[in-house]
């Protein structure tokens, strides 16, 4: 059964940085785009980045771009967000998503097939 389980969330001031890691179980892995998405309290999901199969296109939303960097490491099984120059309005659950198998790099949450449990991020003084 695969499954992806992210860490490397908590709590940072306004400007700091964190990565988050997500790891991938099973062979899968190194075959589909993958994406990360937040939600904060009260608010609808949001996708933030996301990477092709083979790292070499990414995409971003507007409100992380230039702050955040998507990046992934197929033998280690792990897809990667740094986030630099972290603002309160940052502050939610992020979770990683597998893309559905075929599709390139995207922004609907509809062509992702799997997501994992999600990691907290605060930001805050």
């Amino acid at each position: 059964q695969v499954e992806l389980v992210e860490s490397g969330g908590g709590l940072v001031q306004p400007g700091g940085s964190l990565r988050l890691s997500c790891v991938a179980s099973g062979r899968t892995f190194a075959t589909r785009s993958m994406g990360w998405f937040r939600q904060a309290p009260g608010k609808e999901s949001e996708f933030v980045a996301g990477i092709t199969w083979n790292g070499d296109s990414s995409l971003y939303a507007d409100a992380v771009k230039g702050r955040f960097t998507i990046s992934r490491d197929n033998a280690k099984n792990t897809v990667y967000l740094q986030m630099d120059s972290l603002r309160p309005e940052d502050t939610a659950v992020y979770s990683c998503a597998r893309g559905l198998r075929g599709t390139a790099v995207a922004s609907a949450p509809n062509l992702y097939d799997l997501w994992g449990q999600g990691t907290q991020v605060t930001v805050s003084s």
